[in-house]
């Protein structure tokens, strides 16, 4: 306890406020003896109580003694004089400092978490974690990734700028605990790193001399996602142990979203190459016969399904194409894998592909033989180029039957059938001889297309006479015309609803067509 009247003047002044302020003796004035802050609270607390201001005048004031932290509450004495009752309050201030730290930090890392997850795109990933780097760990920070031949790729930013992205031709060795980092070893402390020492790629443009450096890991799935270096300008404060305890937790959680970004892109691109090998193929003409398909997978977000088709050309002039129309029993990627492990079945039955029977037979043997319980419907059809007409070999296995669309609009069935693929262990076939004229074509579609559920009440199907009515609008068109017009209308259908793998392909007859033509290829007129 400290006393003092008026004016100012130590009164009184216990054993332990003698500890507290050592000039503080009976008789000293309290500007020689004690902290400004408290000899201002003392002016306002013997203030003429019309000065007063209450109640800030009799209030508890704090203020630094050294490297303590006191409140000081004041109690006006009857003869005119205050007792200053003074706590150390030093204790609960740093521990409310480092409780206010510890919420930021969270805050800070919560927000980054949300950031750095919102995106699977690994440049976004390095781009943000560079940025909140730099804003709020450091006056500047590097994302550096794991080599990509003999160029690393970093990501540089400056606190307050945005980040940009450099191929940087180096050797980790030449920067102390880099190379280490980058292979997920721990960090090396920040004491033991000679900012001057630093080579010049790491420094950003017009950035002033650096005063410390940290360089922390970025953990990854079990490959390391890269490397985050700090840096901060000369005459700032230097890198503490806390700080680069924290920039660790905060390189944990960016490198966790770095490597999911990485396996995604990769995965990604793995998806994609596979999908181009499911994807049925651009058809266009072969040997002077004309070629269309159309393929809608059941579900509007995926690209495969359970449906399929191939051309396979004549290997030489004057030999039949092999055309594949498959529907294979399910939907989705599960149904896609099989078709085409379907797919490069067939294409290795090629050679005998003048035998429809066998090649079917040695096909449902194949799937019989496999774990994979799934069956097929499929139609091969043959189709070879006889001046101006087209010969087909039409065989179905449990497949609707090709639909002949003749040049006069007349719609007729193919006479072939057969038995399922991989349901039974002999096959039974049926196969079909078709000339095409010009300006004929030929059918081949799933049943996605006739059993499409919709029109005006919803929950009727299309049908084979509305596609047969449909057809017979096409007539003398070409084979994409066609398709366009079955897809269409098969669409129109189902509207919004929900409906099965839908493909269908044409194989159209050269038309007769005016002397400027070449192969067929011309849009010339036509004089079918």
């Amino acid at each position: 306890m400290l006393v003092a009247d008026a004016r100012a003047v130590v009164v009184h002044a216990n054993a332990a406020a003698g500890l507290v302020f050592p000039d503080a003796r009976p008789g000293s004035a309290m500007a020689d003896a004690v902290p400004g802050w408290l000899v201002a609270a003392h002016a306002r607390c013997t203030a003429p109580a019309s000065e007063r201001l209450p109640p800030a005048g009799t209030a508890a004031v704090e203020g630094p003694v050294g490297d303590r932290w006191y409140e000081a509450h004041p109690t006006p004495l009857e003869d005119g004089t205050v007792a200053w009752w003074l706590v150390d309050d030093t204790d609960h201030r740093l521990a409310r400092e480092a409780l206010r730290k510890e919420r930021e930090r969270t805050e800070f890392l919560v927000r980054s978490s949300n950031l750095l997850l919102s995106s699977l795109n690994l440049d976004r990933c390095m781009d943000v974690t560079a940025q909140m780097a730099a804003d709020h760990l450091a006056d500047a920070a590097l994302v550096i990734a794991p080599a990509h031949g003999p160029e690393l790729p970093v990501v540089t930013c400056v606190r307050g700028g945005s980040p940009s992205i450099s191929r940087a031709l180096v050797d980790p060795e030449d920067v102390p605990g880099l190379a280490e980092a980058l292979q997920g070893f721990p960090p090396v402390p920040s004491r033991w790193l000679d900012p001057s020492a630093a080579p010049v790629w790491l420094v950003p443009d017009g950035f002033a001399a650096l005063g410390s450096i940290v360089i922390t890991p970025l953990p990854g799935q079990g490959v390391p996602a890269g490397a985050l270096v700090l840096l901060r300008a000369d005459g700032a404060n230097a890198f503490t142990e806390g700080e680069e305890v924290f920039a660790r937790l905060f390189a944990a959680r960016a490198g966790a979203a770095m490597s999911a970004a990485r396996l995604y892109a990769e995965q990604a691109s793995i998806t994609d190459t596979l999908m181009r090998e499911l994807l049925p193929p651009l058809l266009h003409q072969v040997s002077g016969v004309e070629y269309a398909g159309g393929y809608r997978p059941s579900k509007d977000h995926e690209r495969v399904g359970g449906d399929f088709y191939d051309v396979h050309p004549a290997a030489g002039e004057g030999e039949a194409s092999l055309v594949v129309l498959g529907d294979v029993c399910g939907k989705g990627l599960q149904a896609a894998v099989m078709t085409g492990k379907i797919r490069n079945t067939l294409h290795a039955l090629l050679p005998m592909a003048d035998d429809h029977h066998r090649m079917l037979s040695l096909l449902n043997t194949s799937l019989l033989n496999s774990e994979n319980a799934r069956f097929a419907t499929m139609v091969l059809a043959s189709a070879a180029r006889d001046g101006n007409a087209v010969r087909l070999r039409l065989t179905s296995a449990g497949h609707p039957a090709p639909l002949i669309l003749r040049s006069d609009g007349r719609v007729e069935e193919a006479r072939t059938k057969g038995t399922l693929v991989g349901a039974l262990p002999e096959m039974t076939t049926e196969t079909a001889r078709v000339t095409l004229a010009p300006g004929d074509t030929c059918v081949l579609y799933t049943d996605g297309i006739s059993e499409a559920r919709g029109g005006p009440m919803g929950g009727a199907m299309f049908g084979e006479e509305r596609l047969r009515r449909a057809l017979s609008q096409c007539a003398a068109m070409p084979a994409e015309a066609v398709v366009e017009h079955v897809q269409m209308l098969t669409s129109q259908w189902v509207g919004a609803g929900r409906h099965d793998d839908m493909a269908v392909v044409v194989i159209a007859a050269p038309r007769t067509n005016h002397p400027g033509a070449v192969d067929g290829r011309t849009r010339g007129r036509f004089t079918a």
